[in-house]
């Protein structure tokens, strides 16, 4: 989570000014200023001192209506100071001194332009108009003048204001100029009595004026005197207004701006990148990067021609560097983060910067290889480091010479980078008890240990350590402290006596990346130099803007905060600390700038990404445009006779199919709402060759079944689409569903000829109505179209066979002589499927416009000798788009779900169908993944039945594993039992009240055991973690046993299963229960498995050679991990053996040889005794102490305190990993 990184400036400073920063949108709280707002004291101790209420600095405009808190009691004091004009103190008609008094210093420190000052002298003060306003004067170029509410602007209060004073014609379109100004209302007799209000503004043509509403009441002006000899501010309805102005120069284009309509690319000539969620430290070390204009020429250099995919991220880095250069608006990242295979938890979890650097740039390394850009990143950003142990009294030295990509640097301690160095090469020296080893010929001796670099990169890294963790707290913790650094340095003073100093070793600034706020939360941005003599720009994720010398070194630095007039600020005498500091710069060498700021052109670009993102772009903008007409047109979605003949479900078709995959989805167009329908003909008749006079549209309705069936035909050609959309469906948003009728006969003149005659209200006539027919095939178990019939409502349900036999060229008698039979039934709904009454009227069986009849053969077996004639000139599943179980010849597959011989059961197995995916969960085992549909009632041996005979094998011996939702990994072993279903499988009931809205998965994976699951049911599964190598490797393992084995048989079973070395030839092997990360207990290898839990974690290893015979001892401790906190525990315990009066120093040598950790890894480790509550702090061990005197209790615990290396060190997020 980001913090806001301007936030309240007034509980950051004193009374005296809110003025100056009521209106100030700061990227930090300032500093305050000690100086008085209203009256003459510079010095808040000085005689006559008041401190006053805040009085806003506005626009007239705004805030007419002040709130309560900002109106003063009845006998509340004045924000008049009434003075001795005896005292040495600044008079208001001494302007020197007034402009050193109203006019302090800022914290921003831009320079001075111009100061100016004007004097208005009002008279006859009641008699002025509702708006008064003063003099012209000039300053900056540009006319002012003082806008005067004499009676308050809507406040019981006098309001002045200062505005520009341009006639409006006249106003420049770009008009800015950034002001400080003061406005002091005087007594012109007694000019040590006056009131005084500062404030700072951008005026600019939107805010043109800027004041103070409550300058001072308006009862307090002339109503009593203010001093003992009788002065008021404005006797006899005079008094003097001064303006006090300071044109400042806007060195950066943005001092106050408000950002509205703000244009990065406009103003500097750079974007920003957009922020995901908590994505600004990728954004600033991104910018860091692409402005290290090497680095970019080489990731262009990577071939990704022939891996253009959004996974590579070669290739998205790319993408985004192009879009930097060339883009006019802010870039988003997803394209990028998403190729690390980071998920959307990732985006919120504020990474460290140092690794993610360090992974990005092994990741591009990788891709760079073979490439000419192969060796370009080592030798950009690559340096040597010499870590040596040099004997002081004999000539003996031991040396090892690493590459480091970057260098950490101790902040705490340290006052600036010259100091960080030094202390990162001091020499220790190692005496006495730590004498060191220089081999049998030189024995102990004394010696000095320390590092020195070798050489430094042309592009150097330097991570600040602003986190750290604090041991006296017990957490990490944010270092604040004040830590400087130059825009140049000499790095040769580092360097060993023997490096190469022939060419200059100094450093220029070129990247400051910088975190606001704490340890938990915060923002982070960089200020970056893109050009080697240019600007530094703040980058803000989208924004970039130009920044100051002081913006990039003095606001960075940390510490307290130092004000204007060099004071340390403090809150209840506490110094305020600022919250944003440099945690990582850039410096590039000065002599090798050219190279590494190297200009980047379109040539160096590849032609191929370009190409891409200019077709995208394209696309973009076309779909924008598509959006801005979205009003201007309509989708409409029509099924014509080859969209009924091809589809094979319930109703007429899936509106929510695309013809791009479905063969029987409906057309789909897009078609601007003021076309017609006999436009819309034109464009249906092109699409399937049909002459568009034959054609008629019929309006598709919803209805109360759920059904979507034709309604009303529309005859009128001339009616626009928008008016026919309007006529058929009552909302005005939704996509047009039109069934597009083709005439069977025509006129003379070609206009086709409809059965149905409109009546006068465009309705079809109620004596016929068209029925859809759809014919069900048994023997192929498939379900198609047949077209439509009309037919008179009086006529009865047994007409129907002649007509849908005349339909389907179908003879009336079967070769046998035996008369055609027909089985009908109407399809009311997908799950309402009736038999129809043959003797029933049409009117009776309450038929009507858009029903559907299936119909099947009654007597299958003697088939109608044109039955295959028709079916071949009618498309249907048979012979155009065939079901995922019907072969080409039509015959059913292997796998094919059962047979139904009436279509009700074949309608209901349609309700229930579910395609499921299966995959082996061994990935090795060769087979290939494969597609069958089954019944959502099947049970778990009918689903095994189907699988089986698709493989060839025992469906006894299957076993099924769900699919994780979120990653589609196998999940949990499927469970044999008689109410088990694939639909309570494949959607468990506790899933429905997780998320509705998750997709189904509809995929199983499986596994073709040695045995039958009923053997398996005898058996015990056991999962087990073996450690080996110490404890830095482990493998899991899954081993069965009898339920009757006890756990000697279980370690025989791993023994078969790892491949490992039995106990006679490897050691013996023992096995412990584990509890979060601790070892619970050693399992005793004649206990029964029976007995274990069955959730329990297993840890199996081999009992190291120290241990032998020791096992039962009091000799042997518990180990495990932590971080910080003993409950944070993590990692694999393991047992460790005491020994009496060893020393911790001899004990961590045996420590390193037990756990196999080696190097760094183990030097960072922190060892503590610890007890077995959570709660207990630990006790850390020292390298003379014995930890066999330490451990008190049998109880006490070995505890290893380092970072969790699968989880993030500051948010507790998973380990930063790219794919």
């Amino acid at each position: 989570m980001e913090s806001d990184s301007s936030g309240e400036t007034s509980s950051f400073f004193d009374v005296a000014m809110g003025d100056l920063l009521a209106d100030f949108n700061a990227p930090e709280p300032f500093p305050s200023y000690d100086g008085p707002r209203d009256g003459p004291f510079a010095d808040p101790n000085s005689p006559g001192f008041q401190d006053y209420n805040a009085t806003d600095a506005v626009n007239p405009s705004e805030m007419l209506i002040d709130s309560d808190e900002y109106m003063n009691e009845e006998d509340a004091k004045d924000d008049v100071v009434n003075i001795d004009p005896d005292q040495s103190v600044p008079r208001a008609d001494d302007f020197e001194k007034m402009t050193e008094l109203v006019l302090y210093p800022l914290p921003e420190q831009p320079p001075t332009l111009e100061y100016a000052t004007s004097t208005w002298e009002i008279e006859n003060w009641k008699e002025l108009p509702r708006r008064a306003r003063g003099p012209i004067f000039h300053a900056g170029g540009h006319p002012w003048r003082v806008l005067m509410f004499p009676n308050g602007n809507n406040v019981d209060y006098v309001s002045f204001y200062l505005e520009q004073a341009y006639d409006e014609a006249e106003l420049p379109e770009d008009f800015t100029c950034c002001l400080q100004f003061g406005l002091v209302l005087w007594n012109p007799e007694a000019p040590w009595v006056y009131v005084t209000h500062t404030a700072h503004h951008r005026f600019t043509k939107e805010e043109g004026d800027w004041g103070f509403t409550r300058f001072v009441e308006l009862r307090k002006l002339w109503a009593q005197p203010y001093d003992e000899t009788g002065h008021y501010l404005a006797p006899g309805q005079k008094a003097s207004m001064t303006a006090y102005v300071r044109v400042l120069k806007d060195e950066t284009g943005v001092l106050w701006h408000n950002f509205n309509n703000y244009d990065s690319k406009k103003e500097t000539g750079y974007v920003g990148l957009k922020n995901q969620g908590a994505t600004c430290y990728l954004n600033s070390l991104i910018q860091s990067l692409y402005f290290t204009n090497a680095f970019r020429k080489a990731v262009y250099q990577i071939p990704t021609q022939n891996e253009e995919t959004l996974q590579n991220s070669a290739y998205t880095l790319q993408r985004l560097f192009y879009q930097l250069q060339s883009s006019n608006n802010a870039v988003g990242t997803n394209e990028l983060t998403k190729s690390f295979g980071w998920e959307t938890r990732h985006i919120f979890e504020q990474q460290d910067v140092q690794e993610l650097s360090r992974k990005l740039m092994e990741r591009m390394e990788e891709k760079m290889k073979g490439t000419d850009a192969e060796n370009v990143l080592s030798e950009l950003f690559c340096g040597k480091v010499r870590t040596y142990i040099s004997c002081i009294n004999v000539e003996y030295e031991s040396r090892r010479v690493e590459d480091y990509w970057d260098i950490q640097l101790n902040v705490h301690g340290n006052k600036d980078i010259e100091a960080s160095f030094k202390d990162y090469v001091q020499v220790e020296v190692m005496n006495g008890e730590n004498q060191y080893f220089a081999g049998d010929d030189f024995k102990l001796q004394d010696a000095n240990k320390g590092v020195i670099f070798e050489s430094f990169p042309d592009v150097l890294h330097l991570q600040l350590k602003r986190f750290q963790y604090d041991i006296d707290r017990d957490a990490m913790m944010k270092i604040n402290d004040r830590y400087e650094f130059p825009e140049t340095f000499d790095a040769s003073a580092y360097l060993a006596d023997d490096a190469d100093k022939s060419e200059s070793w100094v450093y220029q600034l070129h990247g400051v990346l910088v975190h606001h706020g704490d340890l938990n939360t915060g923002h982070y941005y960089a200020f970056i130099k893109p050009t080697k003599d240019g600007w530094f720009y703040k980058y803000d994720d989208d924004r970039v803007t130009k920044a100051t010398l002081r913006e990039v070194l003095e606001d960075n630095f940390g510490g307290e905060y130092i004000q204007p007039n060099g004071q340390v600020m403090k809150v209840r005498s506490k110094p305020v600390l600022r919250q944003n500091s440099a945690y990582m710069l850039v410096y590039i060498r000065q002599s090798r700038v050219d190279n590494v700021l190297l200009p980047v052109t379109e040539e160096d670009i590849p032609s191929h990404l370009q190409k891409k993102l200019d077709e995208e772009a394209a696309l973009r903008e076309a779909r924008k445009k598509e959006r801005d007409e979205q009003h201007l047109y309509i989708n409409i979605k029509v099924i014509t006779d080859e969209t009924l003949e091809r589809y094979g479900g319930t109703d007429l078709t899936n509106f929510d199919s695309s013809p791009d995959q479905d063969p029987a989805a409906p057309r789909a167009y897009r078609y601007l709402r003021k076309s017609t329908l006999g436009d819309l003909a034109k464009t249906v008749g092109e699409d399937t060759g049909v002459d568009p006079r034959r054609i008629r549209f019929w309006g598709m309705v919803n209805r109360q079944n759920k059904t979507v069936r034709p309604d009303v035909p529309l005859p009128d050609r001339l009616m626009t689409v928008d008016e026919a959309h309007s006529k058929t469906s009552n909302s005005k948003g939704s996509d047009m569903r039109l069934w597009a009728e083709v005439a069977q006969e025509v006129d003379a003149e070609g206009e086709g000829i409809w059965p149905a005659t409109p009546g006068p209200n465009g309705a079809a006539r109620t004596d016929l109505i068209v029925i859809f027919l759809k014919i069900f095939h048994p023997e192929t178990q498939s379900l198609a179209g047949a077209g439509y019939i009309y037919m008179n409502r009086d006529q009865k349900v047994e007409d129907l066979v002649p007509a849908i036999l005349k339909k389907m060229n179908w003879p009336d008698k079967l070769p046998s002589g035996e008369r055609t039979q027909l089985r009908l039934f109407e399809e009311i709904k997908p799950t309402m499927i009736e038999s129809m009454k043959a003797k029933q009227t049409l009117k009776a069986a309450e038929l009507q416009d858009g029903d559907i009849v299936c119909f099947q053969l009654a007597n299958t077996d003697n088939k109608p000798e044109s039955d295959s004639t028709a079916q071949n000139s009618k498309p249907s599943p048979t012979n155009s788009v065939k079901n995922s179980w019907t072969t080409a010849d039509g015959t059913l597959s292997k796998g094919s779900p059962e047979k139904y011989e009436l279509a009700p059961m074949y309608y209901e197995f349609l309700i229930h169908r579910r395609e499921v995916r299966f995959v082996p969960i061994d990935t090795t085992s060769g087979i290939e993944p494969f597609t069958l549909v089954l019944h959502a009632k099947y049970s778990y041996d009918n689903i095994a039945m189907r699988v089986g005979e698709q493989l060839g094998v025992d469906p006894t011996h299957i076993r099924f594993t769900t699919a994780n939702q979120s990653s589609g990994k196998p999940k949990a072993v499927v469970k044999r039992g008689q109410n088990q279903t694939l639909q309570t499988i494949l959607n468990p009931p506790y899933t429905a009240y997780i998320n509705q809205n998750t997709p189904r998965v509809d995929s199983l994976f499986f596994e073709v055991l040695d045995m039958s699951l009923s053997e398996l049911d005898t058996k015990r599964s056991l999962k087990i973690t073996w450690v080996s190598e110490g404890i830095t490797k482990s493998d899991s393992y899954e081993v069965l046993v009898s339920k009757s084995a006890n756990v000697e048989d279980v370690i025989a079973a791993l023994i078969k299963k790892a491949g490992i070395d039995d106990e006679v030839k490897g050691g013996p092997i023992r096995l412990f229960e584990v509890a979060q990360h601790r070892l619970s207990r050693q399992i005793d290898r004649n206990l029964l498995v029976n007995s274990l839990s069955e959730y329990i974690n297993i840890m199996a290893e081999r009992v190291p050679e120290d241990e032998i015979g020791f096992e039962d001892s009091i000799d042997i401790i518990s180990a495990f991990h932590f971080q910080g906190e003993a409950k944070n525990s993590h990692g694999i315990p393991f047992r460790f053996r005491l020994i009496p009066k060893e020393p911790f120093s001899e004990t961590k040598k045996r420590l390193e040889k037990r756990t196999g950790l080696k190097g760094k890894n183990f030097e960072k480790i922190k060892f503590a005794v610890v007890k077995r509550s959570s709660y207990t702090k630990p006790l850390y061990i020292a390298d003379d102490q014995i930890l066999d005197d330490l451990i008190t209790q049998e109880e006490d615990l070995l505890g290893l305190d380092h970072i969790n290396r699968s989880r993030s060190v500051r948010n507790g997020a998973q380990d930063l990993f790219l794919k």
